[in-house]
């Protein structure tokens, strides 16, 4: 069995490159993911008779030989398909937009820095000789027209114009686009909005006016990237991001941005999310709001499209602490080596982490005789050596902590810091540099 999928929150350019590699592969399955963005849920409502799509739970997936993914290129990004993260023999082939690598590894791929996923499969399609009939060029365009913003975003590119024309003659009708890609704004859009225009705030960082927005939303809420866009164009500011608060310390942080100079999907991968130069998102949890505005300012300010991988970022060997030594020994060997934290090992095992703040939970003198396994930190979150700083970096945040094990198929082969993610990203060390009176050693 081949099948075809792409990403969760399937938009207009997923769902096209999808039906696209359809035309390319017709044996294929596709497969699209439940979640959908509103504009693509109203056109398939409308249009469910032309299309034959499959959910994951409906497949065998043992049976599956080729994997074919559109406009994404990470498997947390897929719908519900883990199973084949493990086979063994599976052949994939990737069509993929986005300018960072992700963890799917490819047989075959197709990855360039266009304004649209589709615009990589018209080139194929151009190729084959492929008939395309007006519903589907229609389609086409309008997910090439969403992703570049009818052509507008900085990311646009002149392939992307000349995929636009040969949409077009083969009988793409702008009414369609007019009706589907015009977004729903209502009641609670607008609210959100003039809440927003009320606590605008702009400041200027390299030459750019930038706004961070946080606002509290009730309830789910469609569209948010919308309201964003037109705040940023009332504002008439370079940037904007949109920290938009839900319920259960949920923050949902959207940019969009009009210059080169900010890539917006750059910054939002740092943060566990992705994107385009000039658009992007990120869902964070239990991360103050203040925390993630200082955190956007410091990667505006610094180098956010830097490529790498752990594995060149790690520090080696890794100083470790056994986990029957006694807390004493483990603390003097910390400030002697001038170590703020190190991990904790049975064997060959990592099994805890041990930092300096541990030793706070300390009340008496007679405590400091346990063996550190009494007060380390556990489970242990760890990292792959072919990850990205950028996987880290969240990591980090989401658990608050300040140092990741490198683990490659179970053994420690080096660590790495919050240190040396800020110096991979920023060319400096947040503890060295507060920004607006926040103290970034709480940045995890």
């Amino acid at each position: 069995m081949q099948i075809i999928t792409t990403h969760k929150g399937t938009d207009f350019d997923a769902l096209a490159s999808v039906v696209a590699a359809k035309i390319l592969f017709p044996d294929a399955v596709a497969l699209i993911p439940q979640t959908r963005n509103a504009n693509v849920r109203r056109f398939l409502s409308l249009h469910k008779d032309l299309f034959s799509f499959c959910a994951s739970k409906d497949l065998d997936l043992r049976s599956v030989s080729r994997l074919i993914v559109v406009d994404a290129n990470r498997w947390d990004r897929l719908d519900d398909l883990a199973l084949l993260k493990e086979k063994r023999g599976l052949e994939i082939f990737v069509y993929d937009h986005h300018r960072i690598d992700g963890d799917i590894p490819s047989t075959w791929k197709c990855q360039e820095g266009v304004g649209a996923n589709i615009t990589l499969m018209s080139r194929y399609l151009k190729e084959a000789k492929e008939t395309i009939f007006p519903i589907y060029a229609s389609l086409f365009l309008a997910g090439l027209y969403e992703d570049t913003g009818n052509l507008t975003f900085p990311s646009t590119t002149a392939e992307d114009a000349h995929a636009a024309a040969y949409f077009l003659e083969n009988g793409a009708d702008l009414k369609i686009l007019t009706t589907f890609l015009t977004p729903a704004y209502g009641r609670k859009q607008k609210d959100i909005l003039f809440r927003m225009l009320n606590n605008a705030t702009q400041m200027k960082m390299n030459g750019m006016k930038i706004s961070v927005n946080q606002i509290k939303v009730d309830g789910h809420v469609e569209d948010l990237a919308v309201v964003l866009q037109m705040y940023r164009q009332i504002l008439n500011v370079n940037a904007a991001f949109g920290l938009f608060l839900f319920a259960r310390d949920k923050c949902l942080a959207i940019g969009r941005s009009d210059t080169d100079e900010i890539d917006v999907g750059a910054i939002m991968r740092c943060m566990g999310g992705g994107g385009h130069p000039g658009a992007g998102s990120a869902l964070l949890r239990s991360i103050a709001p203040a925390t993630i505005a200082a955190w956007i300012r410091i990667l505006i300010e610094g180098n956010t499209n830097l490529p790498g991988k752990i594995e060149a970022l790690m520090s080696r060997p890794v100083f470790t602490i056994w986990h029957d030594m006694s807390i004493m020994e483990a603390f003097t060997a910390l400030r002697k080596r001038g170590y703020h934290g190190a991990p904790v090992m049975a064997g060959n095992q990592v099994v805890g982490m041990i930092s300096l703040r541990d030793f706070r939970k300390l009340k008496k003198q007679t405590q400091y005789q346990l063996p550190v396994k009494a007060v380390m930190s556990r489970p242990v979150q760890t990292i792959e050596p072919w990850k990205s700083p950028a996987v880290a970096a969240h990591q980090m945040v989401k658990y608050d902590i300040g140092r990741l094990p490198v683990v490659d198929h179970g053994r420690l082969i080096g660590i790495v810091t919050r240190s040396d993610a800020m110096n991979h990203f920023y060319g400096f060390c947040p503890i060295d540099r507060p920004v607006s009176g926040l103290c970034l050693d709480a940045i995890p």
